[in-house]
């Protein structure tokens, strides 16, 4: 009796890479994060008034976003402004949030 392998839909890399994206997305700082940035270009401290969360906590989970590439920064004199990375992460976050919002 032959057993056939499944083929794998996407490459095990990718899962990975996902699996990855997933884990980043999971934390509710970062989704708050990104709901602020999804319109905007704002520094540290307008995302910490508008998050109402202190400097450092801002500050890290801004750095797993951008090592994540959901994010972007560029400074402008001693600010750095941080944004979406492109459209995909815009269109991702909008397709999640109409998902869930789906009845």
């Amino acid at each position: 009796m032959r057993i056939n392998k499944m083929k794998q839909i996407i490459s095990e890399k990718d899962i990975e890479a996902l699996s990855g994206l997933f884990k980043v997305l999971g934390d509710p700082t970062r989704i708050k994060i990104l709901s602020v940035l999804k319109d905007n270009e704002l520094c540290v401290n307008e995302i910490t008034e508008k998050l109402n969360l202190s400097v450092s906590a801002i500050s890290h989970q801004l750095n797993t976003l951008k090592t994540a590439k959901l994010i972007k920064s560029r400074r402008e004199g001693k600010n750095i402004y941080y944004s979406l990375d492109d459209e995909h992460v815009d269109i991702l976050f909008k397709n999640a949030l109409e998902h869930i919002r789906h009845g």
